[in-house]
C-alpha cells in the first residue's frame, strides 16, 4: 500500500481526523501497518479533496503542500466575523450590497500576484504559538502580509450539482444580538442553478472559483474583495475541488472508504504513488542506474533537460530526481 487515497472530506472533519480514518480503514481491513499522512490541511468548515499519502507516498506529501489548489467558495455580504467564516461572531456590519457589475469590475485587482494578510484564526505561529490559540485567548493577533498568486478567479452564478453544507451554522451578530443563520449555500449548490443576478441588483452573496498558489487563505481573499467593494463579508461555503494533480472526481466518501476496508479492496481505491507526480516526466532506468540511485549516487552523462523527473525501473518507482547539466541526483528515494 504505497500511494494515495483521496478523500472527499466532509464538513466538520479535520485533516488529521481524515488521516485517522484511513489508518482505521487499514486496521479494519487487516492490512499491514504503513506510514500515513495528509497532503495539505483543509479546515473543518471546508469540504472537498484531501489527499492521504500511504507508505512511500508520504515522502511526496511536502510537494503536495507546495502545490496550487482550486476552491469554490461563497462570499456572504453584510457581516464580517472574527474568523472570517460562519463559525465566528460578527465584528463589523454594513448595509452596502455590491452589484454584479461592481464585483466583476473589482475581481481583476485580485488576480495575479497579490499581498494578503492571513486570518488571525489560522495555524500560523506567532512567537511559537498558534495564531488561533492566541486569538481564542482574547489576544490581539497581527500577522504579516504574504505574497501569494491568484491564477484565476471567476464568478459561478450557475454552478451545477450538489455538495453544499447540510446545516446552516450560526453567526453571532453585533451588540449582543441573538445568533442568526448564516447563509445557506447558493441554490445552485443545493441542486438547481439560480438565475444570474442583474448587473444593477444588489448581491447578498456570490459564489466564486479561485485557482490559487500555496499559502493562500480563501477567507482573507473574501474579506479583501468585500472591503474593495466598500462593504464587509465572510465565507459561508468552502469546497476544495482540486489539490495539485488530484481532483474531486477521484475522491471518495468516508462511507466508501469504510466499505472498501470491510471488503478488503482498499487496493482498488488507492491511486499509485506516481499519481502525485503526474506533472513530472518519467525517466526510464537500467538496473545498474537504478542501483546507483538507490545508493544515493549521482548519475553523470545523462542527456536530459534540467528539471525534475520520476525515475523508474520498469514499472517500479525508484526516486524523484533532478537533472542538472547532464547529471542526475536523487531528491526523494523510494524503498520499493
Amino acid at each position: 500500500m504505497h500511494g494515495w487515497i483521496l478523500l472527499d472530506k466532509p464538513l466538520g472533519l479535520g485533516s488529521t481526523q481524515g488521516v485517522s480514518a484511513v489508518k482505521r480503514a487499514l486496521r479494519d481491513g487487516g492490512y499491514a501497518k504503513v506510514k500515513v499522512g495528509h497532503g495539505g490541511t483543509l479546515d473543518p468548515l471546508a469540504s472537498g479533496v484531501l489527499p492521504i499519502a500511504l507508505g512511500e507516498a508520504t515522502k511526496l506529501a511536502g510537494r503536495m503542500l507546495d502545490s496550487d489548489k482550486v476552491y469554490d467558495f461563497t462570499l456572504r455580504f453584510g457581516v464580517e466575523t472574527d474568523t472570517l467564516d460562519a463559525e465566528g461572531k460578527g465584528i463589523a456590519e454594513s448595509a452596502v450590497r455590491p452589484t454584479l457589475a461592481e464585483l466583476e469590475a473589482v475581481l481583476p485587482r485580485f488576480t495575479g500576484p497579490i499581498e494578503q494578510v492571513p486570518p488571525a484564526y489560522s495555524a500560523l505561529k506567532v512567537d511559537g504559538e498558534r495564531a488561533y490559540d492566541l486569538a481564542r485567548a482574547g489576544e490581539t493577533v497581527v500577522l504579516k502580509s504574504r505574497a501569494v498568486t491568484i491564477f484565476a478567479l471567476e464568478i459561478l452564478p450557475q454552478l451545477a450539482g450538489g455538495g453544499g453544507p447540510s446545516a446552516q451554522p450560526m453567526v453571532e451578530g453585533l451588540g449582543g444580538q441573538p445568533p442568526r443563520a448564516a447563509a445557506a449555500p447558493p441554490r445552485s449548490l443545493r441542486g438547481g442553478p439560480p438565475p444570474r443576478a442583474e448587473l444593477g441588483e444588489g448581491l447578498e452573496e456570490i459564489t466564486l472559483r479561485a485557482h490559487v498558489s500555496k499559502g493562500t487563505y480563501i477567507r482573507s481573499l473574501a474579506r479583501d474583495i468585500a472591503h474593495a467593494l466598500g462593504t464587509v463579508g465572510h465565507v459561508t461555503y468552502l469546497r476544495r475541488i482540486k489539490a495539485g494533480p488530484f481532483t474531486l472526481d477521484q475522491a471518495i466518501s468516508l462511507d466508501s472508504l469504510a466499505d472498501a476496508a470491510k471488503e478488503r479492496r482498499l487496493e482498488d481505491i488507492c491511486l499509485p504513488l506516481r499519481a502525485g507526480l503526474d506533472d513530472i516526466p518519467a525517466l526510464p532506468l537500467t538496473p545498474d542506474q537504478a542501483g546507483l540511485l538507490r545508493q544515493g549516487r549521482v548519475l553523470v552523462g545523462i542527456a536530459k533537460d534540467d528539471g525534475l523527473y520520476f525515475a523508474l525501473l520498469g514499472d517500479t518507482p525508484v526516486a524523484l530526481v533532478e537533472a542538472e547539466t547532464g547529471s542526475i541526483r536523487v531528491v526523494r528515494g523510494f524503498n520499493l
